[in-house]
């Protein structure tokens, strides 16, 4: 980089190649390599992998923190195409599952719209789509894929560098990292699941302020999603204690609430 980020591609790289998806897997590929400092400890350069690592496109040399690249030429949207189903749920639970990198380029400029990051601790289950297997006259008959959802993910989960074509500082990238990091600290997938369930009917609020009594409106919503929990409101409470332990949240008095 390094002053100031470039939302252009270098088209000369991709000369050499017929097949636009080629083009634009190089272009995208050598984008991130160039532009993208590692939100995780901020290092200038991350690395590309060699092609074909089976896990990761990218890492950082200095925190070891891996990136997978997603490019679409379309919005993203509420959905992101990926891999086999069951590969992917394997991932959630291993040490190398690594983050998202999402990028939304428009090719009839060769240039970046959005880039986000997804980091690697919002990945639960439930956020995984089991697709159709493949039909028996496909190459892979019976070949199961998944979707990941992108609208099942908290905001506070997508943390934009480059956002409508206009680039974040870093700094403000580096403490919205930060700040859910404290998801890495549960190992539980089940726990870690009411945590962003939680975080996500803040999130449906759309307020700076809040109380108990708004979060309690989720409760049949948190309750067909936690059918084997009995006691909602209980839990909800518990987890706005969790969520204000970690900074995550403000208590303001007895019963109100506000977002760091």
């Amino acid at each position: 980089m390094r002053n100031r980020m470039k939302l252009t591609f270098d088209q000369q790289l991709a000369t050499n190649y017929k097949s636009t998806s080629q083009k634009v897997r190089v272009l995208t590929e050598q984008w991130v390599d160039n532009s993208i400092f590692c939100p995780n400890c901020g290092r200038l350069d991350i690395d590309k992998y060699p092609n074909n690592q089976p896990v990761a496109d990218f890492h950082c040399s200095n925190c070891q923190e891996e990136y997978e690249l997603k490019s679409k030429q379309s919005a993203i949207g509420t959905k992101l195409l990926d891999g086999a189903y069951r590969t992917m749920l394997e991932r959630l639970t291993s040490s190398n599952n690594p983050n998202f990198f999402l990028l939304n380029y428009d090719l009839s400029n060769f240039s970046v719209i959005n880039f986000f990051v997804i980091p690697k601790h919002f990945f639960v289950p439930e956020i995984i789509e089991k697709r159709k297997p493949l039909a028996s006259t496909a190459r892979r008959a019976g070949w199961v894929g998944c979707n990941i959802l992108l609208n099942s993910i908290p905001q506070t989960g997508k943390i934009f560098f480059v956002r409508n074509r206009q680039v974040e500082p870093k700094e403000k990238v580096l403490t919205e990292w930060k700040k859910t990091l404290f998801l890495r600290e549960e190992k539980e997938i089940s726990a870690k699941g009411w945590l962003l369930d939680i975080m996500r009917s803040i999130e449906k609020l759309g307020k700076h302020e809040f109380t108990l009594d708004d979060i309690y409106v989720f409760e049949n919503e948190l309750s067909k999603l936690h059918p084997e929990n009995k006691h909602i409101k209980d839990k909800i409470r518990q987890q706005l204690q969790v969520l204000r332990d970690k900074d995550y949240l403000n208590f303001v008095s007895r019963g109100y609430y506000q977002l760091t």
